[in-house]
């Protein structure tokens, strides 16, 4: 594979004529690079007026290679010819430079020049390129092009250094100012042989010229100084791969490119691989075109629901001068979000929030005068509980990390989750795999009240504008969340649509239930310990809920005869508490309810969720129906209930030794919801929320 190296535009304050004195103090050695151990000089053209010069040099190199390579090899030195073209009328200087030794293994070229800067003719431009291309080194490829790889990033770190110091030499020798080359006095002389064999010499260029006429064209080029300024401190070949990849996106995307920053976050999040980090740029891109995210910022207005219920916001910046967002999702109904506005909605408000971040990094970039490249999220988890874990929420929540891995690469400089509970292993448990491991590096977690002590909130967040929910002075502004109502829930006809177009593979299940036929559902345990999860709406008529144990193995799948869907699974024959027990108390729902809840199993075996109608309450023993009453019931409909349920079985390894957190939880959103029931049992435990 061909290692390409594309450096930045360096400028020197310092004019043309100093520089190349300076430059000229490399020859024939330089101590300040070990690996130069000389040169010579193989020829050597001048013009006739003076105005150009071209030198040619054999240069010898001594690289830093094990001894067992070199005595493979068969070599001590490495020898490279060096062809240096000055032009001092038009101020400019060319250097070409390919290697003699192994020319027929090795291709090494490197294209260099020195010119006056566009905006200033007192300061001079330097620009360098190079390629490397290893076809055969006696069964080392592999590890010869990482030698050569190391050894030039080493001598480009040296270079401007070198330059800088022959320039205070020369400074201290009393030389600051070298005359521009003018005309020679006298009459006007014809152009002779020489002067066009000079020119001829001059502008024969290699094949890689026209990369070269490429690189000093007066298109937009990034600086150094601007890099270092306002990207950040970058190794030589991540400055090149910058460089390669904004390059690359001039040539292809006529118009507007990304802003450099962005095009490094990409770089960063796939190790500066120029290839990879390309195309996750491209799909990048193409994503943002398709659904105009470049507008979001001007075209988004949040609903209501969410500017009230959607407990984050900004809130000043961290101690590096990151932008701090801070998120109560403890206190946050991502249930009532979700069935509220709908995963689309929260999917463009998170994205919208997002853009904001990108927008105000910059702002802080040019306002602290350093770079700042990405924010610091703050997240409150006190409230979260096993009701965060609905399944529709958890989907939504999966589907948002994965378009903002996908898009946001390396904008969360830092993640501190504060006053986590128990439960939250098991909520890591569900979205940690979708989290790139270099963003699970920035994640610190506090439980209880640890974010206070040594190495807490104060390392990172200046005491000022620590949040007063957190025991700080400073007032927060973001919304506290709490119970979306149900009443801003969206219809049910709205949520058979929305789940067509969000949820393709449709996890919930719709049923009707008749008098006398409930329906059953089965789930079979392997292991104790694990975890039946449920949720579901009551959408017409009052159910009662139940759930079962069963060593025996349920009959086959008996389907009701009454018009209605369900399905019953406990045979007639069977007696409770002795081929079935129940394990949780029954739970009546009325209609318009929404219930969820879990339980911690304490055998393995057969386990039944059962709902059935529940009945009106019997009349008075005293009470007889006329006959009128009892004609008119038999023409009507038999009495039904509807609910829409998803059920899932979490086995008990996947929660990494957190059981007691689920035994022992309570609903957070207890305390804001009167309707919150909870039972639990000596054996096990169930949390209902309604």
């Amino acid at each position: 594979m061909v290692q390409k190296y594309q450096s930045p535009l360096r400028v020197y304050k310092h004019p043309f004529e100093l520089v190349m004195a300076a430059y000229e103090r490399r020859f024939p050695t330089c101590p300040l690079i070990p690996m130069f151990v000389g040169s010579d000089i193989i020829s050597e053209v001048h013009g006739d007026d003076g105005a150009t010069r071209v030198i040619e040099r054999r240069c010898k190199l001594d690289v830093d290679a094990p001894r067992l390579l070199k005595r493979i090899a068969g070599v001590d030195l490495l020898y490279f010819i060096q062809k240096n073209s000055l032009d001092l009328r038009e101020r400019m200087l060319r250097i070409e430079v390919h290697n003699e030794t192994f020319s027929n293994r090795v291709i090494v070229h490197e294209l260099c020049s020195y010119s006056v800067h566009p905006e200033n003719e007192d300061w001079t431009c330097f620009e360098q390129s190079a390629s490397l291309d290893i076809k055969s080194f006696f069964g080392f490829e592999s590890m010869a092009e990482k030698i050569a790889v190391k050894q030039y990033a080493s001598s480009i770190k040296k270079g401007k250094e070198i330059i800088e110091y022959h320039l205070k030499e020369l400074h201290r020798e009393g030389v600051t100012h070298i005359p521009r080359w003018t005309l020679p006095a006298g009459p006007a002389a014809s152009v002779k042989l020489g002067t066009v064999m000079t020119c001829l010499i001059f502008y024969n260029c290699s094949a890689l010229r026209g990369t070269l006429c490429v690189l000093v064209c007066p298109a937009d080029k990034l600086e150094a100084d601007y890099i270092r300024h306002y990207l950040g401190d970058l190794t030589p070949l991540q400055e090149s791969c910058l460089i390669q990849l904004r390059l690359w996106l001039q040539e292809t995307h006529k118009g507007k490119i990304p802003k450099d920053e962005h095009i490094l976050r990409f770089l960063r999040a796939r190790d500066f691989n120029v290839d990879k980090a390309r195309d996750f740029l491209c799909q990048s891109l193409t994503w943002r075109k398709q659904h105009q995210v470049d507008y979001l910022l001007e075209t988004w207005a949040p609903p209501q629901v969410l500017l009230e219920y959607y407990s984050g916001g900004w809130h000043h910046d961290d101690r590096d001068g990151r932008p701090l967002y801070i998120l109560r999702l403890g206190q946050m109904d991502t249930k009532g979000l979700v069935r509220a506005v709908g995963q689309e909605s929260l999917l463009r408000h998170v994205l919208s929030i997002n853009e904001e971040g990108l927008r105000r990094c910059g702002e802080n970039t040019k306002l602290f005068r350093r770079p700042v490249s990405c924010w610091t999220c703050l997240v409150d988890l006190e409230g979260l509980s096993m009701r965060h874990l609905w399944r529709p929420a958890v989907r939504a929540l999966l589907r948002i990390i994965e378009v903002v891995e996908a898009n946001y690469p390396e904008t969360l400089g830092r993640l501190l989750i504060v006053r986590a509970p128990r439960v939250f292993p098991v909520l890591w448990t569900f979205i940690s795999p979708f989290i790139d491991e270099n963003t699970r590096k920035k994640f610190l977690i506090y439980a209880g009240n640890d974010y206070r002590g040594p190495g807490g909130l104060v390392d990172y967040i200046d005491c000022e504008v620590i949040p007063d929910f957190l025991g700080g002075d400073c007032v927060c502004q973001v919304p506290e969340g709490g119970l979306v109502p149900k009443n801003l829930y969206k219809t049910l006809e709205d949520i058979g649509i929305e789940d067509i177009r969000l949820w393709p593979e449709t996890i919930y299940q719709s049923v009707s239930i008749a008098k006398g036929a409930p329906h059953e559902v089965l789930v079979e345990v392997i292991d104790a310990s694990s975890v039946i999860t449920w949720d579901f709406d009551v959408c017409k008529g009052d159910v009662i809920f139940s759930i079962f144990h069963s060593k025996c193995v349920p009959q086959p799948l008996r389907k009701d005869l009454q018009g209605a869907n369900s399905v019953q699974l406990i045979d007639r024959s069977w007696q409770l508490g002795k081929d079935y027990i129940a394990v949780e108390s029954p739970l009546t729902c009325k209609e318009g309810e929404s219930v969820q809840g879990s339980h911690v199993t304490r055998w393995a075996g057969f386990y039944l969720l059962q709902w059935k109608l529940q009945s009106a309450p019997p009349c008075a023993a005293s009470y007889r129906p006329r006959m009128d009453e009892v004609l008119a019931s038999l023409q009507v409909l038999p009495p039904r209930c509807r609910i829409m349920y998803y059920t899932e079985l979490l086995a008990s390894h996947d929660f990494r030794g957190s059981m007691t957190s689920l035994e022992s939880s309570h609903s957070g959103f207890s305390m804001l919801s009167a309707t919150t029931t909870s039972s639990e049992q000596s054996c096990c435990s169930s949390t209902v929320s309604r």
